[in-house]
């Protein structure tokens, strides 16, 4: 019987799932797919490594199933299309760690409660995330699980790179810049040795581009500065959340709109970004295909932002050896790839527009001449989550 692991990453009313097998010490995609609306009509549908759909259902009776009930569907679901192969170990991605969790640890009830401790530092992510493990250690308490954190990569990060000019009491409580996406930057820094060598030893940007976005500075592969801060909404614009904002922006709307902490974070974090700018949408492809003014100063509004960080990010480096697009807006679309580029010129990056105009997978987009290499890596965040969690469950 195969040995696999399944990987979790769970939303507010949605659980992502892979299942890896381990076949001569590296691991193969076997499955992976999703639960959707679970406290309404909640869906699910499982696809195999091709893409192709397994199986799929919907429940159409109340009550929902919530977490609990799809992580015991899940289970069954799994055993039953087990094919020869057993579960015994599960990985769950965590957004954020906190001071004490630089790298991934074995969950016990009290890491769920320390992780727990830590969800006003991350409200869109960590309540479902430990809502994901608490299922689990009821549903199956004897099944190893393992927490992966999105913060752990930036640990490797200079003082200087994490603190804010505060006072150093706050400081010391924690109150510092932290950085996100680690597992996609831990991927993408674990690929670029066999793609770029000179990439994965030098300088290199990572732009990780998607509904969530920031940028990560890495030297020999490692973290040296990044867009987020001390939470997930700082740095570059997103879907929905602003990024950097001047902190006066939000006593103005305290003291004219009367704005509680509550509808603060609502703005921040859900009613911003390319939704709020376009008025129309968060997602990029639909503003693309777009032809309303403020969809169009969306796009560029977020180009121009990435842009700066770039060359916030090139200083911290003290230059650029390479660029790196990945995740969803980063792998796929052309248009921002192209305007980002045409900004960075000046560093001496030039791209091939007929080679980016066709690339949606993994390619060196830059032409020959130009002095800075830019690839698009597509990231695998499962992968790296799967990888972990075999190496502390045998140590």
């Amino acid at each position: 019987m195969t040995d696999c692991t399944l990987v979790i990453n769970a939303g507010s009313s949605s659980l992502k799932f892979s299942v890896f097998d381990l076949v001569g010490g590296s691991f193969d995609l076997l499955m992976n797919g999703n639960l959707e609306e679970l406290y309404g009509a909640a869906r699910f549908r499982a696809r195999d490594a091709r893409g192709a759909e397994i199986d799929s259902k919907s429940w159409d009776t109340s009550p929902a199933p919530g977490h609990d009930g799809a992580i015991a569907f899940l289970l069954a679901w799994l055993q039953e299309n087990a094919q020869g192969r057993r579960i015994v170990s599960v990985g769950h991605r965590v957004v954020h760690g906190g001071q004490h969790y630089a790298a991934p640890v074995l969950v016990t009830p009290r890491v769920v409660e320390d992780l727990a401790a830590l969800e006003p530092l991350a409200p869109l992510h960590q309540p479902h995330n430990v809502k994901g493990m608490y299922a689990l250690l009821k549903a199956s308490p004897d099944l190893p699980q393992v927490a992966c954190f999105d913060t752990a990569f930036h640990t490797t990060q200079p003082e200087l790179a994490t603190l804010f000019a505060i006072p150093r009491k706050f400081t010391d409580e924690g109150v510092r810049r932290y950085g996100f996406h680690g597992l996609s930057y831990e991927y993408i820094a674990s690929a670029l040795p066999t793609i770029d060598p000179r990439a994965a030893s030098g300088k290199t940007i990572v732009l990780h581009l998607g509904n969530g976005a920031s940028m990560c500075a890495m030297q020999s592969g490692r973290s040296v500065a990044s867009s987020m801060g001390f939470t997930a909404v700082d740095g570059l614009m997103m879907g929905t959340r602003t990024g950097a904002i001047d902190p006066g922006v939000l006593l103005y709307l305290m003291d004219r709109h009367n704005m509680d902490a509550r509808q603060l974070e609502d703005f921040l974090y859900k009613k911003s970004g390319l939704l709020g700018v376009s008025g129309l949408s968060s997602d990029m492809r639909v503003l693309i295909d777009s032809d309303t003014a403020d969809a169009r100063l969306a796009v560029e509004l977020f180009c121009y932002r990435a842009t700066r960080e770039i060359g916030s990010q090139a200083a911290a480096l003290g230059g650029i050896d390479a660029l790196v697009f990945t995740a969803g807006i980063g792998e796929h679309a052309v248009v921002v790839r192209e305007k980002i580029c045409r900004a960075s010129a000046w560093l001496g990056v030039q791209i091939d527009a007929d080679v980016n105009a066709r690339t949606h997978g993994m390619a060196n987009i830059a032409t020959p001449d130009s002095k800075v290499p830019v690839w698009v890596i597509p990231t695998n965040e499962e992968l790296m989550i799967a990888r972990h969690t075999r190496a502390v469950v045998e140590h």
